[in-house]
């Protein structure tokens, strides 16, 4: 096995497991080609269990019941089974409960493996009966070594040139299974060997592994935000061009960076929310692929912005006091008093209109009077909100009724 030396590396977690000769069932997360299958093989090999493999996209209840009952029957006659369940992720909350009882029984030892996150996937009854390991994506080092080992193996060298061979690797995304059959087709191929551009002529474009109604998508919108919130602009700018390259709708993403415009940079520059609204609308007018340039502008604006959080954690912390304090009712002098009963209630009582007042400030507080006044804002100092900080405060020492 190449490229997963993390499990499988001396005194690693899988292979301390087959050095002791005890496998527990397993869970296997990863991407596409990264040896999911090929380990659970060496894995019923090494602890000498027959190996058993079924697909959840083909299986039912029924077959799987066949599988456990022959199962049963191979135990009595003293064998043991390693059952490979490839995209165990496919099975519903019923079919994967079906596995308790022989997993428990000791029917079955199973190795599941799955391209999405298991604890979004699976059920918590099988995952605490389970260990999960997670395989990468293989690297350069070793997808060049399953190349070595092809040419090994055929006695023959692709017919590629050195920068086309380095383009085949990059081409096949850490996807070692995908590597395999590009060169077993240009292996049968044979003739002079390809530049870079033969070669993409020969095996077209992949398509980047993403899926947008899956966890890549969340993911890489994930890396996206938190790059623009570390003031990361190349790494947000990547990011987004993964996400362009696999298809994702800039709409989507143009969605994500208005949210981090108020959340991430908020009040520090109050620019950042007018632009992204304005890059959505330059987006919509232009199209694809000139509306990319807009989405790239708000970008590199965003990660190059000073940063705070205030004004969102700010309404945050209100809400959640509001819901605390009940329906209590503004302060009269904040309510107006359009009818005489309303008058007599004493409704707009001690009201100052502002803009009346020397200072345009009149100083009254209107925080509900049952209810203590609490500070949600806090400006964190940082660009635009530097002066808002210094304006808050000022207002805050000529309040007239604080309660703080």
């Amino acid at each position: 096995m190449v490229g997963q030396d993390h499990l499988l590396g001396p005194g690693a977690a899988l292979r301390s497991l087959i050095d002791s000769g005890r496998l527990p069932s397993i869970i296997f997360w990863g991407p596409p080609g990264t040896g999911k299958t090929t380990i659970a093989r060496l894995l019923a090999d090494h602890v000498d269990l027959d190996f058993v493999q079924i697909s959840a996209i083909f299986s039912g209840v029924g077959e799987l019941r066949k599988v456990f009952d022959t199962a049963r029957a191979r135990r009595q006659a003293g064998r043991g089974t390693l059952l490979f369940v490839d995209e165990i992720h496919r099975f519903n909350r019923t079919q994967q409960d079906s596995f308790l009882p022989v997993m428990e029984e000791g029917t079955i030892t199973l190795v599941g493996a799955t391209t999405e996150n298991p604890s979004f996937e699976l059920n918590a009854a099988l995952l605490s009966r389970a260990q999960v390991f997670t395989l990468n994506r293989l690297g350069e080092e070793a997808l060049g070594t399953l190349l070595d080992r092809a040419e090994a193996l055929t006695g023959e060298k692709l017919p590629l040139t050195e920068r086309a061979r380095t383009a085949l690797v990059d081409l096949a995304d850490g996807d070692g299974r995908f590597l395999i059959g590009l060169a077993e087709d240009l292996l049968a191929r044979g003739g002079e060997p390809l530049d870079e551009a033969g070669l993409a002529a020969a095996v077209q474009r992949r398509m980047p592994v993403y899926d947008k109604a899956q966890e890549g998508h969340y993911n890489l919108a994930s890396a996206l935000q938190k790059s623009v919130r570390g003031s990361d602009t190349d790494a947000a700018l990547y990011w987004t061009a993964r996400m362009l390259n696999a298809g994702e709708d800039p709409l989507f993403i143009l969605r994500r960076l208005t949210v981090m415009a108020s959340e991430d940079i908020g009040n520090a520059d109050p620019q950042a929310l007018i632009l992204a609204h304005a890059a959505r609308e330059a987006y919509q007018f232009l199209g694809d692929p000139e509306g990319h340039h807009a989405i790239g502008q708000l970008v590199t604006y965003l990660a190059s912005s000073p940063k705070s959080n205030a004004a969102y954690r700010a309404l945050k912390e209100a809400k959640a006091y509001a819901r605390q304090s009940g329906s209590a009712m503004p302060p009269k002098h904040a309510m107006n008093a359009p009818t005489k009963l309303m008058k007599d209630e004493g409704y707009s009582d001690g009201y100052v209109y502002d803009h009346d007042t020397p200072d345009g400030y009149a100083g009254l507080d209107y925080f509900p009077p049952e209810v203590p006044r609490q500070a949600f804002y806090r400006p964190a100092g940082r660009g635009a909100e530097k002066r808002l900080r210094e304006r808050l405060e000022w207002y805050a020492s000529r309040r007239g009724r604080s309660r703080a």
